[in-house]
């Protein structure tokens, strides 16, 4: 079975290499658009297939059967299909025919042009007619356009070379488990990414995407969401991830979107993640320019939803091009119009205008939205008053490909009770960097919701401002005027600079070794004065004793005994897991359970134990468990697949198979446990290697040396190119030396150490080879046992010893707090004054000399 994972890294580098220098966001409407027709080809014939009842599962057959069926039925075989799936596709318009003029050299751009510009005509004309309409014929796919290529044969290659990548891809059994969606979704990202300041238009990343859903998906019972600047739809497809599977099919789901590639992007999104059309409602038109979408039964009022996202532009200038008025209804909360210069507000009150009563919306903004004065401002008060804000969440920089500012999240509400504080979170600090970008962890995702869950506090992170500190602060809601960041560096202290010693006040700040092992930390302190310590031992003394301290010692067995409980736990659902629409709830299960185990310790990082587990699941266990699924863990782990390798560079460039690797086990680790007596050959081998290179290198650079006994022997030898010597001329020169001479011994050294790193690089080159055909067939006996042995090391291999780690992380910071302050107050003030005058005496005696041979030198 072909992975997620596997499928998305295929396609993006099929991306890459055929795209050539075309603009990444012009590039996506060609492979997303037909990626999307291959799934609306591959659903048409697995509804022919089921409804006529065919038991054949090869595709040629099933396509020769519906041509066939088609010419002896017509209309009422389309009809049929139509009935089921809203659309068909035509026999001859199939992405399956493509597939077969491009293997009969019959292959014809016009075609495909053709079939796509056809596919509105098979829609059916029903109220779900909507999401199928103009997909082709409104999009932006030009197969003319000369950045596929400069002439019509160019570009019929590379069209060729788009369509072939999709062509061993079933859409209809990637669509189990949504592989299929994920997939889209992965490529819309990464074209996103590579379209720099375009991106703003169709992608909100999925970090941001994660906060806002986890958020949403929490705090409401969810039945209808509405994105009124609905990009490619990432934002409603992540909230609806995080539903329950019966949340999810009773869903509905609302859209807007001005631009229409986008608009059609949306759409094949949405129907790519198994979303029906009757649950989907998306429009193709401007969000601000007049209100939608209204409800039918009430004129002039909107439809209201539970839950309702948005990241729309930022700072639209010129929004209000239809002259609205503030008794627009979307408007009169505010009282005032946004300003026209800024649409920010402007996308926030249509937002909460649709929201339901006890729904949750959330939307991404600039940080000026919560302090700039004006109209803002006016509106930013009348919000707080009538009660609306209910969380600002501050977010890190150059977390979006098109812009470096700095966003928040705005939570808003209709149903808080009076009184309620507004949840501040400071999460700006929280990230990794990954080249240009910041990048907000799991971990850091997971913080922010149980924050907001739990609407606690936390120094220097989150705060609960109440009504009356916010119209103190004039209603300015900018972060930092409710959370002080935490000063890291501690404050220093005159009295301990002048006279040594650490302040007894640092002391007390060490809170995790004051409550772990106070009494080591007293007996590791001398005091010099009221108030003022000096360390009695090394830093590495005190280290030591902390860390072998009995308590400690009983805190780290305690979590390997629960860490041990935890994985033997998840190790038998992992092996067990049938179906891969488990492996989220499964991996959802892991990682709030690790947050429950670890909160059992005091001064532990949930967090970074979260971070862990995440891990995990990023880097193996969501391949793995969606190849178990679809066999079962046994035969999977006996399963091998061809490793595919690039040779070749520029047009020579080719993909070749070089060798077997194992669907789940890896290679590697049958190699250490399995071959460690191969293994410990060749290592020794490999060893040896590297001391002779060493010796030769060495004689090389003797035999530089102009005038030394090795010049003398060995430097006609040397390949001054290549810096090494010369086989043929060391022998040539051997039988030129005379024997029991210095030189050639040297000589005959050379020869020998030549001689033998041959010899062990055949032999190496052999054993490697030996061992690698060993263990690709040994992937295929491997028994029951030894497949648990090597998984349980593949996924919870080094574990234990990390989350172990997490009890002695804090002391050892604290520790280092501890040397720090150690260094800081070790020399004092007098003791620096008096090595300033000897320094300064020095350099004074120092310039005299320098006067007296100047001096000198003038007389001479």
């Amino acid at each position: 079975m072909i992975t997620s994972d596997e499928i998305k890294k295929r396609l993006w580098d099929g991306a890459n290499e055929l795209r050539g220098s075309m603009d990444a966001s012009r590039y996506k409407d060609y492979m997303l658009g037909l990626m999307f027709y291959k799934f609306l080809s591959d659903k048409t014939l697995d509804t022919f297939k089921k409804t006529s009842g065919m038991k054949q599962n090869d595709e040629k057959e099933i396509v020769q059967a519906y041509r066939e069926a088609y010419e002896q039925y017509g209309e009422q075989l389309v009809s049929m299909i139509r009935n089921v799936l809203g659309y068909y596709v035509l026999p001859d318009n199939l992405y399956q025919t493509w597939l077969e003029d491009i293997r009969t050299g019959e292959f014809e751009v016009q075609k495909v042009t053709d079939s796509l510009n056809s596919f509105e005509r098979t829609i059916a004309v029903t109220g779900d007619s909507d999401d199928f309409k103009g997909l082709f014929s409104n999009s932006t796919i030009d197969f003319t356009d000369t950045a596929l290529g400069s002439n019509l044969n160019e570009r019929s290659k590379n069209i060729k070379s788009l369509i072939l990548l999709f062509a061993d891809l079933n859409m209809v059994a990637l669509q189990k488990g949504d592989v299929l969606g994920d997939a889209y979704e992965y490529l819309i990202g990464q074209f996103a990414m590579e379209s720099g300041k375009k991106a703003g238009e169709f992608y909100t990343p999925h970090q941001v995407s994660e906060v806002m859903a986890q958020i949403v998906a929490k705090t409401s019972k969810i039945e209808s969401i509405y994105d009124p600047t609905v990009g490619s739809g990432s934002l409603l497809l992540t909230v609806r991830k995080h539903l329950t599977e019966d949340a999810q099919k009773n869903l509905t789901y609302y859209g807007q979107e001005k631009n229409t590639a986008t608009y059609n992007l949306t759409r094949m999104n949405l129907l790519l993640h198994g979303v029906r059309p009757e649950k989907m409602t998306i429009r193709n038109g401007d969000t601000l320019a007049e209100d939608w979408p209204e409800d039918p039964q009430r004129p002039n009022e909107g439809i209201q939803f539970d839950a309702v996202v948005m990241n729309p532009p930022y700072s639209v200038k010129n929004w209000n091009k239809s002259d609205l008025k503030v008794s627009d209804p979307r408007f009169e909360i505010a009282g005032v119009l946004p300003p026209d210069s800024k649409g920010d507000y402007a996308f926030l009150l249509h937002g909460l205008f649709h929201l339901g009563q006890h729904g949750t919306m959330a939307i991404v903004l600039p940080h000026g939205v919560l302090f700039r004065g004006g109209t803002e401002g006016e509106i930013r008060k009348r919000l707080v008053d009538k009660n609306r804000i209910d969380t600002i969440i501050g977010l890190p920089d150059k977390l979006f490909t098109n812009t470096g500012i700095p966003v928040a999240v705005i939570i808003l509400k209709k149903n808080r009770n009076i009184g309620d504080p507004v949840l501040m979170i400071d999460a700006s600090k929280d990230f990794i960097k990954v080249g240009k970008q910041n990048v907000l962890q799991e971990k850091d995702i997971a913080k922010i919701a149980d924050t907001y869950t739990e609407r606690r506090e936390e120094k220097g992170y989150s705060h609960l401002a109440t009504r009356e500190e916010i119209m103190k602060n004039e209603y300015n809601l900018n972060i930092p005027r409710y959370i002080e960041s935490i000063e890291e560096d501690i404050p220093h202290d005159v009295d301990a600079h002048l006279f040594g010693g650490i302040p007894r006040s640092n002391i007390a700040e060490l809170k995790v070794l004051q409550s772990t092992v106070p009494i080591i930390l007293e007996q590791s302190l001398k005091e010099i004065s009221d108030g003022y310590v000096v360390l009695s031992s090394s830093i590495d003394e005190i280290t030591k004793n902390v860390l072998n301290d009995p308590r400690v010692i009983e805190k780290s067995e305690e979590m390997e005994v629960k860490i041990t409980a935890y994985m033997n736990k998840y190790w038998q659902a992992l092996k067990n897991i049938e179906d891969v629409n488990q492996i989220a709830e499964l991996k959802n299960e892991m990682l709030i359970e690790i947050k429950n185990v670890l909160s059992e310790f005091n001064h532990v990082d949930v967090y970074d134990g979260y971070q862990i587990i995440a891990e995990i699941w990023k880097n193996t266990l969501t391949d793995d468990t969606e190849i178990i699924a679809s066999s079962d863990f046994y035969t999977a782990g006996r399963t091998r697949v061809p490793r595919m390798v690039i040779k070749g560079t520029g047009k020579k460039k080719r993909i070749e198979q070089d060798g077997w690797m194992g669907s789940i086990v890896p290679n590697t680790l049958i190699t250490k446990h399995l071959y460690s007596g191969e293994l410990a050959e060749i290592k020794a081998k490999k060893t040896r290697l590297q001391e002779i290179e060493t010796e030769l290198a060495d004689l090389v650079e003797a035999a530089k040396v102009e005038g030394s006994e090795e010049e003398f022997a060995l430097g006609e030898t040397l390949n001054d190119k290549e810096n090494a010597f010369l086989v043929g001329s060391v022998r040539a020169e051997l039988k030129e030396a005379k024997k029991d001479t210095a030189e050639y011994a040297l000589l005959k050294n050379v020869e020998s150490l030549l001689n033998e790193k041959a010899t062990l690089n055949t032999k190496t080159n052999k054993l490697e080879k030996e061992l690698k055909q060993a263990t690709e067939e040994r992937i295929l006996t491997l028994t029951d046992d030894e497949i648990d042995h090597l998984m349980y090391e593949k996924w919870f291999g080094n574990v234990l010893e990390k989350m172990v780690r997490l009890i002695e992380n804090p002391l050892k910071e604290e520790l280092h707090t501890l040397e720090r302050l150690q260094e800081r107050y070790s020399e004092t003030l007098s003791e620096m004054e008096k090595e300033s005058e000897r320094l300064e005496k020095q350099l004074e005696a120092m310039m005299q000399e320098l006067v007296v041979n100047e001096s000198w030198n003038k007389r001479n």
